[in-house]
């Protein structure tokens, strides 16, 4: 399987939420619990700052996957130094190393746009995301509890750190 990866365009929009459906179904993945629709995509990703990105992953010419990198904060400069970043790949995809190449392609993005550390918050269900967060470098900080609540059902979610 050929895995390319590249920074998603306004015009990616209606697969990127096509993903989010599927992920958002599941309940258990993402804190995230209705799917974008394509034009409040679109709207996402043209509003972005040049230091700041979607990135997709594209495996036999089909979208798989994407990860976000947003600044952590836009309302001071003091926090320009760290960035968010959320990653979605489709569950047929997962463990085949799509995460691992868009992490690959935002580290990148990160780094040369002046990022010093990114930070994530994963569901605490979600073994398999802390998981791959820590084979990246990220480190756990804390437990935020019951964070999430979804149909009723809180979860916690842990919040993680890689510096760059």
């Amino acid at each position: 399987m050929t895995v390319d990866t590249r920074r998603a365009t306004p015009q990616d929009a209606g697969a990127i939420s096509g993903i989010w459906a599927i992920i958002c179904a599941e309940r258990d993945t993402t804190a995230v619990n209705r799917p974008f629709t394509a034009q409040q995509e679109a709207d996402y990703i043209a509003a972005l700052s040049e230091r700041e990105g979607v990135f997709v992953a594209e495996a036999d010419g089909e979208m798989v996957g994407f990860q976000t990198l947003d600044l952590w904060a836009k309302y001071t400069d003091s926090f320009d130094h760290v960035g968010v970043v959320g990653t979605f790949v489709l569950p047929g995809q997962r463990r085949a190393g799509i995460g691992q190449r868009l992490a690959a392609h935002t580290l990148a993005f990160a780094r040369a746009h002046g990022y010093e550390k990114l930070v994530i918050y994963v569901r605490a269900r979600n073994t398999r995301a802390q998981a791959f967060y820590r084979s990246l470098g990220f480190a756990p900080k804390g437990i935020l509890e019951r964070q999430v609540k979804l149909d009723g059902a809180y979860d916690d979610e842990v919040f993680m750190e890689l510096f760059l």
